[in-house]
């Protein structure tokens, strides 16, 4: 209930783009770490709100803390990704890479999925950074230090992680000679909703640890509710 209540909220903001016919629905497939996974079993309702019929999750694929290269080289009793892309049952698939990019994942399922599927679509997530920073001394030591942490400094490292995607995604589009592969910038829009709560126009939310549940970045229901969205 709490996340369609968000979800209406947001809806009620976005409401023009809603406007239009609704698009048919699109059999999708999931393949994410944590950050990600979540809005496997949201979509549906999310797409019935909008009007959409016929949306279809053909697989969710978990792995924690992944690189989108692990789900590549699962083995192939705990593969769901390759059967579908093969087969040609998926319209649009979803990746969250980690920080560590380039990732060669991408690449391999974007080459698989567009060979079998030339009108297929792949969203890549660019996702907030965990730890609320880059790697080493920048880690926050427990969820608390992010109410006190400039964001200038989590702004830094959010603009690092989207400028590597993007550098690999441009490269993959101008590989394929046309825009099959998009970036999803919930990084940005986790990065707009935390100054909000710093400059106290965030309705309900008043401190950084409103949005997270621990020292890593997991979201609480209000990123949950963004990102899927």
């Amino acid at each position: 209930m709490k996340f369609l209540r968000l979800v209406s909220i947001l809806a009620i903001l976005c409401g023009p783009l809603l406007a239009a016919a609704a698009p048919k629905g699109e059999r999708v497939l999931v393949t994410a770490h944590s950050f990600h996974i979540f809005i496997a079993p949201r979509l549906a309702p999310l797409a019935k709100a909008a009007g959409i019929e016929g949306h279809e999750l053909v697989a969710a694929q978990m792995i924690g803390g992944s690189k989108v290269i692990q789900h590549w080289n699962l083995t192939d009793e705990k593969q769901k990704a390759k059967p579908a892309l093969a087969e040609g049952r998926v319209d649009v698939m979803t990746m969250s890479p980690h920080v560590y990019l380039p990732d060669e994942g991408i690449e391999r399922f974007v080459e698989l999925g567009a060979k079998q599927n030339p009108k297929l679509r792949f969203l890549v997530q660019h996702s907030w950074t965990p730890w609320d920073g880059w790697e080493g001394n920048d880690k926050v030591a427990k969820n608390e230090d992010r109410d006190t942490r400039p964001l200038d400094q989590v702004r830094a490292a959010n603009k690092r992680f989207r400028e590597n995607l993007e550098a690999q995604v441009h490269e993959l589009n101008k590989k394929l000679g046309r825009d099959a592969v998009f970036i999803t910038p919930v990084g940005d829009a986790v990065m707009k909703l935390r100054e909000l709560i710093a400059a106290g126009k965030a309705p309900g939310l008043s401190k950084q640890t409103d949005l997270f549940r621990d020292q890593i970045g997991h979201g609480k229901a209000p990123i949950i509710a963004l990102t899927t969205y």
